[in-house]
Order: C-alpha cells, then sequence, then structure tokens
C-alpha cells in the first residue's frame, strides 16, 4: 500500500469522526438459500444501541437499488432473512459476495454500515450449454491432434465450483486439461490412437464435469467423432493470442483484429473457414468472426461497468475437419458515460429558524460506477442559501445549517445539490430538496409611527377616536397581536378612566366626556403584545389633544355681586369728559376666539352720559355731568365671547353721581320708618321665634350641603383655570387728572332697622387702624375721606365706601 493511500485512509477516517454521522459497521456471514426470516445477527447489541433507540429513531435499512433481502426487526432488535438469497444470481462469479446496506437513525440522523457475506453452497451442478458435440476427424489425423473441447459452467464458487473432467470410452482419445495463466481451464481431446475409417467411422464418447461439493455433483455431455478421409495438414494460426483494446459503447461493427492461420494443404483441405469456438458461445453477442476473412468485430454493446474484459477463441478449420486456435483478449477502455446517481437516505422537510449551526437536515448517498478519475465525484449546492454540504464518509455527504435562518426573510428554502465527476467531459446530476422554516417567535410587534390625534370636548362616551397598528413580522400565532393600555396616571387621575383600547383591533376609545377647561391634552403608553411563548412586546406613545367648544360663557370678575347686595361707582358731579367710572373685568375659561370678549352697554338711565369700551370694558362719561342728572344711574353692561354660537353675561353697574357721602346715604337709602308700633308685636314675634327655630335647623342643612357643593364648584374652577391668567380681585384703582376718582380703601357698613321705628344703627368699619363708629337717624357724623366716591348697599343691608 503506498503512502498517498494510507494518508487518504486517514483522513477520511478523520472526517468520519468529525461528522458522527457514519457511527460504526458490523460485518455477517451467512449462507446462501436460508429460508425466510431465519436470523442473520443482533444488530442492536452489536451496534450498542437501546431497543428504544431503534423505535424512537425509526430505524430503516436504506440500500442503494432499493432491494431488500434483509429486514431489521425493532421489537427484537435484529436483523432477519427478508428473501430467499441465490448468491449465484446476486453475484455471479464474482467473491467474495457480499451485501452492503445502511442502518439509519433520526432524531438525531445516524448512519452505520451493514455488510452481509453471502457464502456459497453447492446448489449448482456443472451443465454444458449444449447436450451433444460433433466432430469429423480426418482418418490420417497424427496420433496428438489435439481438439477443444466445450467447457462446463458451474455458477457455484470455490470447492463447490468445477474441479475436473473425465472423459469415457479412453480407446482411441484422451482427455488433457490445460491450465491458463489467468487461472482458466481449455479441454481437449487427444487423439492417442490412429483412426480407421474403414473400421469404425462414427464414435460417441462422454464427457463428465465434476465440482468439489459435498455432496459432489456433475454434469455429462455426449460428443459424436465422424471420421473422415485423409487430410493430414492442420491450419495453424500466426499468432497464438490477439491482444486488443476497445472504449466502451464503441458502435456496432467496430474493428478489433483480424486473424489469420494457413494450411500446408491443397485444394480444398487448404480452404479455411474461421469461427468463435464453442467455448466463447456466451460471448457470441457481443463479438463475430468473418468466416472468410478472419475479420473480428464488436456486434454488441460494451459496458465497461459490466465486464472490462472479454476472453475468447477463434478456430481455424479447413475442409478436412483438422482445425487449430487462437487466444483473443479484449480490454475494455473506461469511458465516462455515468452521470453520479444521487440517493436521499434521509432528510427532513421542515426546521426550526433557531436550529443550531452544522443542524443536519439531510443525508445523500453518491455512486458513480466509472473507474479512476471518471468515478472520482465531488458535490456542491447552490449559492446565497444558508447550508453547507459536507461528506460524512466514502459517498456519504450531509447538508447542514452553515448560518443563521431567518423564517421572516426566507420561509423556505429550495435546496439543489449537484455532483460531478472528474471525468472529460465532466458528467453531473442534479437532486432537489425543498425545505420550509418554522416560525419562532423573535420579532416583536413594531408600530408604524407615533400618534397624535384631537377629540372635540363634551363628545360622547364610547367615542372611537383612531386606531393603533402594529406589525409583527411573525408567523401565526407569534404574529397575532393584542393592545394594552398601560397603567399610567395624568394629575392622579388614572387613564384607564379616560381611554380604553380594543385588544383585537387596536381602536380607541373615549372612556369619558372630555372637558377642556379640565384637561387640555394628556399622553399614554399602548403595548402591543404577540401571541408567542414566551410573548413580546413594544409600545408607543399616544397623545390626545382635547379642542375646545365653546361651552363656557364669560364670567364678571368686577364688578361682583352677592346675594342682596350691589356695586355702586361714585362719580364726582364735577367730572370731566373722559372721566373713567369704573371698569368691567370678566373672563371666558374657553381658548382661543371662544375666549376673545366683547363689551357693550346694552341698558343705561341715560345713554347720553356713559359710552362703553367694546374691548376693554373701560365705562367713561361722554359728557359733563349735570346738576339735573340723577344722583342714582343704573347700567347694564353685556360681556359676549366671540364662539360659534357666542355667549355672553350680563351685569348691572350702579353709578352715584354726587360730592359728599351724606347725599349718597339720602339716595340710596331709605331712612324712613313708620311711627307707629305694630300692637301685635308679642304675637309676631313669638311666632317669628317658632318660624326661625324651624328654619334654623333646616337652613343648617342647607347651608351645609351648599358649602360642599361651592368648595366642590371651586375647586373644579379652580384646576380648569389653573392656565389662565390672574386678574387681581379688587376695584380698579384708576387716577384721574383733576384728583377725582375711585377710593384707594374699603370700608364696610352694617345698617339694621326695624319697620316700625326710625331709629337705625350704622356701623363702619375702617381699613387697618381705623375703628368702627355708629350712626343713628339724628346724627351722622363725618367719615374720613368721606368726600372721595362711596359704594352704598342699594338694599339697605349692607354699605361698602371703595376709597
Amino acid at each position: 500500500m503506498s503512502g498517498n493511500t494510507v494518508v487518504w485512509q486517514v483522513l477520511l477516517f478523520a472526517l468520519l469522526l468529525f461528522f458522527c454521522s457514519v457511527r460504526g459497521q458490523v460485518s455477517y456471514s451467512i449462507p446462501e438459500e436460508m429460508s425466510k426470516g431465519s436470523l442473520v445477527g443482533g444488530i442492536a447489541q452489536d451496534l450498542g444501541l437501546d431497543l428504544k433507540r431503534l423505535k424512537s429513531g425509526k430505524a430503516r435499512i436504506y440500500t442503494e437499488d432499493s432491494t431488500e433481502y434483509i429486514e431489521l426487526n425493532k421489537d427484537r432488535g435484529v436483523l432477519l432473512i427478508k428473501e430467499r438469497i441465490d448468491r449465484e444470481m446476486l453475484c455471479g462469479q464474482r467473491t467474495p459476495c457480499a451485501l452492503h446496506f445502511q442502518i439509519i437513525l433520526e432524531n438525531p440522523m445516524e448512519l452505520y454500515s451493514v455488510t452481509v457475506e453471502i457464502t456459497d453452497v453447492n446448489d449448482n451442478p456443472p451443465s454444458f450449454e449444449r447436450s451433444e458435440m460433433k466432430f469429423e476427424i480426418s482418418e490420417n489425423a497424427a496420433i496428438g491432434a489435439r481438439f477443444m473441447l466445450e467447457i462446463a459452467v458451474d455458477p457455484d464458487v470455490g470447492t463447490n465450483g468445477l474441479q475436473t473432467y473425465t472423459l469415457n470410452p479412453t480407446k482411441h482419445f484422451q482427455l488433457k486439461l490445460n491450465q491458463q495463466p489467468d487461472g482458466g481451464k481449455i479441454v481437449e481431446m487427444v487423439l492417442q490412437k490412429s483412426l480407421d475409417r474403414e473400421k469404425q467411422e462414427d464414435m460417441t464418447l462422454v464427457l463428465t464435469a465434476v465440482d468439489g461439493g459435498e455432496p459432489q455433483m456433475s454434469g455429462t455431455v455426449k460428443i459424436h467423432v465422424n471420421v473422415l478421409d485423409v487430410n493430414d495438414n492442420a491450419p495453424v494460426f500466426t499468432q497464438q493470442i490477439y491482444k486488443v483494446s476497445v472504449k466502451e459503447n464503441s458502435a456496432k461493427g467496430t474493428h478489433l483484429t483480424t486473424v489469420s492461420a494457413t494450411d500446408a494443404d491443397n485444394g480444398s483441405n487448404n480452404i479455411l473457414t474461421y469461427s468463435l469456438s464453442r467455448s466463447a458461445a456466451s460471448i457470441s453477442d457481443m463479438f463475430s468472426v468473418d468466416t472468410r476473412n478472419g475479420e473480428v468485430t464488436v456486434i454488441g454493446q460494451l459496458d465497461y461497468e459490466k465486464a472490462r474484459n472479454y476472453q475468447f477463441y477463434v478456430e481455424g478449420k479447413d475442409e478436412g475437419g483438422l482445425l487449430d486456435s487462437c487466444k483473443i483478449i479484449v480490454d475494455v477502455i473506461d469511458v465516462n458515460d455515468n452521470s453520479p446517481v444521487i440517493s436521499t437516505i434521509s432528510k427532513s422537510s421542515t426546521t426550526a429558524e433557531d436550529a443550531p449551526l452544522h443542524t443536519v437536515i439531510a443525508m445523500i448517498s453518491v455512486n458513480d460506477p466509472d473507474s479512476d478519475n471518471n468515478g472520482q465525484v465531488s458535490c456542491s449546492i447552490n449559492d446565497n442559501i444558508p447550508f453547507a454540504i459536507k461528506p460524512s464518509s466514502n459517498r456519504f455527504y450531509s447538508i447542514v445549517t452553515d448560518s443563521e435562518l431567518d423564517r421572516e426573510t426566507n420561509s423556505a428554502y429550495n435546496i439543489t445539490v449537484t455532483c460531478s465527476d472528474e471525468g472529460v467531459p465532466s458528467l453531473s446530476s442534479h437532486a432537489d430538496l425543498s425545505l420550509k422554516i418554522t416560525d419562532v417567535n423573535d420579532n416583536a410587534p413594531v408600530f408604524e409611527r407615533s400618534y397624535e390625534a384631537s377629540v372635540l370636548e363634551n363628545n360622547t362616551p364610547g367615542l372611537s377616536i383612531f386606531t393603533v397598528t402594529a406589525r409583527d413580522a411573525d408567523w401565526n400565532q407569534n404574529a397575532r397581536v393584542s393592545y394594552i393600555l398601560e397603567d399610567s396616571s395624568d394629575n392622579g387621575v388614572p387613564m384607564s378612566s379616560y381611554v380604553s383600547v380594543n385588544a383585537e383591533s387596536g381602536v380607541i376609545h373615549a372612556v369619558r366626556s372630555f372637558d377642556y377647561e379640565q384637561v387640555k391634552a394628556f399622553t399614554f403608553h399602548i403595548k402591543a403584545q404577540d401571541g408567542g411563548s414566551p410573548p413580546l412586546s413594544s409600545n408607543v406613545s399616544v397623545k390626545i389633544l382635547i379642542q375646545d367648544q365653546n361651552d363656557n360663557a364669560p364670567q364678571v370678575l368686577y364688578p361682583v355681586h352677592t346675594s342682596g347686595s350691589l356695586v355702586a361707582e361714585i362719580v364726582p358731579r364735577s367730572a370731566d369728559v373722559g372721566y373713567l367710572v369704573t371698569k368691567v373685568v370678566a373672563v371666558d375659561v374657553d381658548s382661543g376666539q371662544n375666549a376673545w370678549l366683547s363689551y357693550k352697554l346694552m341698558k343705561a338711565s341715560d345713554r347720553a352720559l356713559f359710552e362703553m369700551g367694546a374691548q376693554n370694558g373701560e365705562i367713561r362719561t361722554i359728557r359733563q355731568v349735570t346738576d339735573k342728572d340723577a344722583v342714582k344711574q343704573k347700567l347694564t353692561v353685556v360681556v359676549e365671547d366671540n364662539g360659534r354660537p357666542s355667549r355672553s353675561a350680563t351685569v348691572n353697574v350702579n353709578v352715584a353721581l354726587a360730592d359728599s357721602f351724606p347725599e349718597i346715604l339720602s339716595e340710596f337709602s331709605d331712612f324712613t320708618h313708620d311711627k307707629e308700633y305694630n300692637d301685635n308685636l308679642t304675637f309676631y314675634l313669638v311666632l317669628a321665634l317658632a318660624v326661625v327655630s324651624f328654619l334654623f335647623i333646616v337652613s343648617i342643612i342647607a347651608i351645609l350641603s351648599v358649602k360642599c357643593y361651592r368648595w366642590r364648584r371651586d375647586r373644579m374652577f379652580y384646576k380648569s383655570n389653573g392656565n389662565l391668567p390672574v386678574i387681581p380681585y379688587y376695584p380698579p384703582l384708576y387716577a384721574d387728572v383733576g384728583g377725582t376718582g375711585t377710593l384707594q380703601h374699603v370700608y364696610n357698613y352694617e345698617h339694621y332697622r326695624t319697620t316700625d321705628s326710625r331709629k337705625s344703627d350704622l356701623k363702619y368699619v375702617r381699613p387697618c387702624n381705623q375703628s368702627i363708629i355708629s350712626l343713628d337717624n339724628t346724627e351722622i357724623q363725618t367719615l374720613p375721606h368721606a368726600r372721595n366716591e362711596k359704594l352704598i348697599d342699594d338694599s339697605d343691608d349692607q354699605v361698602r365706601v371703595l376709597e
């Protein structure tokens, strides 16, 4: 064995250990003709496999030619005879004769090679192709003349094959066996006693072929000899052996060689006829020889893979019956006429996209019956796919994953295996494998964008606002997206009280009716979660803008009206034209043009005296105040916003035209009292006490309810106006050129009066360090700074003076 051969064997063995696809090899030897169901061997025990592994791995036998003589019993773990095996039919004369097959296991894929040698039994006797042979021999044939006999054929081999021949009777002829260099035998009948046609014209002999088996078997053929008249010179070939070479697949009629023989006789005894010898009957359908010129030609289909060499004999015979023979050796030259044969041993139709690298997805075997380079095969697969083909052992290949798989990029692959030999020209074969990639939940849902939407306030609860959409690149259940509103709050208010989301469609609904004055905008998050295991998710920010509607009327901040009281502005009679009487201050909690306010003087006691600033709410005089003008002036102002439809508020402004405080009191307060006392005062006082007691209890309950209600309303109003500009709550302080104007301080007066008395009490509260003074109907003290404007209670309950 050469060094290169050893190196290649070591490399192949290393590859075998690396890929672990072919785990082991076991051999058995059985005789042919065993009955069906006979035991071949305990394969599970010999391979070291568990019976459970045989079942779970779906163990099966793979043969290249799909002919199964052996079957696997997975329950017992043994190999049994499936079909009767005839060694002669299976292998002919080839020795040793063996069956080669593989045992395939899956999950994981494993391959074991098994060789079963078929030994010969002596079940075939030697036989001759013909039942008799005929010879015509001249009577003067020389002693020692040789006559080639047809050889017998025994399909058995070894000692069971053909061993020897016997010839009876042996009076004139002797049997001679000649051993050839190639191991074959030539059987010749040698004349050992002269023939005499006149004594015996015909002879019959029996040739017996005997094998060496137990029991011994034999076959016979009759030899008829016809003695001819004298022809004393036999033909002689110029060469005893002719050796030629021819390519397989050569066309019929291809010339091989021309044999030639000479005969020293003259006349008709010199005319020679060429023919194939009787021993070459088996190749008579492959070659022929021209009977006249000895040209040997091809008449059949030569196939190097079936027979690489042919040997046969050609006889040259004269008309006198003498003959000679020569040997023809034909070597068939291999031609690359066979493409590699690809057989799929095992394959997976699907694999997960997260399959690890080098996962085996298919195993194939490749066979090229050509020889040398013509039979050397290399395999490859198509480019740009995440797979590779690697040899696992001689003639076996594994297709494995070579990089990461991604079902979202490619959900299926068509793998084309191309196997080419090294012949010239090279021949190749193709095999296609289809593989589907199963999905793994490796992609989270992805939202197309962030979302922002607007909703008009005062919407109907349950209103569909818009739809969020997330896409998941996975498939089936892994791509089924559910939408979830994440827990969050806005100023302590949970988002679930604002909106809800449909888990299937992603439609966002308003849970409540929104109020722009309370909530102008809010942001929440929607989570998209797929149905994989474990689930993957992502979230998106959603911003909702509340659009304002003109649903709030303007609110007058100044002048302020309380129950049973009013505000009066004091204007001196010496006021010039354009004197600023007061300024109406209003606010609208709406926004935009809904909050743009305009002021209009709707009603006035004297329209010729006052005018209203449409934008700033200022009330000014438009002429000089005269003595004819009434002290008490009442103005009605309408504040209107710019919404559609517009909303408005109305406020009454009381103006006192006076230069002194007593003048104001006399005009705005009715101090006349009845001089007569009610005689029934005692009765009414008792009745009033009972009523007041009852009303007191009811009032306490009502006051508590009202206080709670106002507290909640004020709190809501405070929240809704958190972003409005702060307008100070105090009377406007205006400076006048002439030194006149609204008072800079606030004075509180409490005035008490009975219905039957002209006596009244008036309490005055001064700012800061000023003390409270009282007035009655007989004495009115001069108040500090009383010359300035005063605010007088028109309902006789309370008088407030602003200074």
